[in-house]
């Protein structure tokens, strides 16, 4: 996190790619990764106290911010999606684009069913957990509020792509993101992933003292999502012009067609073709600092 918010600070105000600090973001690797490895190694030696206390409220923030940034994409991912899937039935007039559809939308809505079921089976129970399930019956209202505006007539005429594709994969991702939420609860009668040691056996914990296990399923979905939404934070741009301005990238050049010959020529003559002199295609400061993000998202999950 210290790493990417330095190059976040570094970055702010590169318009292309002649001001000398895109040299930085594009090149030396190699000093690149001997600041990262420095940072890590020093990172041992900050002293026992407050720090952890005070970088907890870091974390919490951070991975907040970035829980946000992953609803962001995914709902442009989904509509996207069914963006790209109408125009393929209607250009083919076949109905097997809508079949997909209408599967894909189903199949998540079902997993969403099962999901909630699961939850209140192994993170509630009759006269307990009043916390899970606030939170599970609180979540699944705000899902089935979202699914009925995905298809009001006034969100149609706005968004005439819109639909419960969208609304199915936010439900989806919500009820994850409460699944996360219950694995940290601090009671063994409505968390199953609590474990404490005693000696060479291991029994049930109650709220005084109690373990995690560092590994287990919940940290292994989120390790994947993180992972996903991570790589389209670096590799694409959406084609809305609201989720553009928001993550700050471009959906590419006014004139392709003559940067396109420019590159063929470069790459005839054996040269690197740079398509940002006129100005960069994303904003590398807020690339770096959605890392940082991502970076503390991840330590909260990772360490529980």
């Amino acid at each position: 996190a210290a790493f990417f918010f330095l190059f976040t600070l570094l970055m702010i105000c590169v318009r292309s790619s002649r001001d000398p600090r895109a040299a930085i973001q594009n090149g030396f690797w190699f000093f690149k990764f001997l600041i990262l490895v420095a940072i890590t190694v020093g990172a041992f030696y900050i002293p026992e106290g407050s720090f952890s206390n005070i970088w907890f409220y870091f974390g919490v923030v951070g991975s907040f911010l970035f829980t946000l940034i992953q609803l962001v994409l995914l709902i442009d991912f989904a509509h996207c999606w069914n963006q790209r899937w109408l125009c393929k039935a209607e250009e083919c007039d076949s109905r097997a684009w809508y079949a997909g559809l209408f599967f894909f939308t189903l199949l998540f809505y079902t997993l969403s069913i099962a999901a909630v079921t699961l939850l209140f089976i192994y993170y509630t129970h009759p006269g307990t957990c009043y916390e899970g399930k606030v939170f599970i019956g609180l979540n699944l209202t705000l899902c089935f509020c979202v699914s009925i505006v995905a298809v009001l007539p006034k969100v149609q005429e706005a968004q005439p792509n819109s639909g419960l594709l969208q609304a199915s994969v936010i439900t989806l991702y919500t009820m994850f993101v409460t699944w996360l939420a219950l694995s940290s609860v601090p009671d063994q009668k409505c968390n199953p992933h609590l474990l404490t040691r005693f000696g060479n056996g291991t029994i049930l914990a109650g709220p005084d003292g109690y373990e995690t296990h560092w590994w287990d399923a919940p940290n292994i979905v989120g390790l994947i999502v993180f992972i996903l939404c991570t790589l389209f934070i670096g590799l694409r741009s959406s084609d809305h012009r609201q989720v553009n301005s928001l993550m700050q990238t471009e959906e590419g050049p006014s004139a392709p067609e003559i940067m396109q010959q420019q590159q063929v020529v470069a790459e005839c003559r054996g040269q690197a073709f740079d398509n940002e002199q006129d100005g960069v295609t994303y904003s590398y400061s807020f690339f770096h600092f959605c890392l940082v993000l991502a970076s503390l998202h991840i330590m909260m999950t990772l360490t529980n």
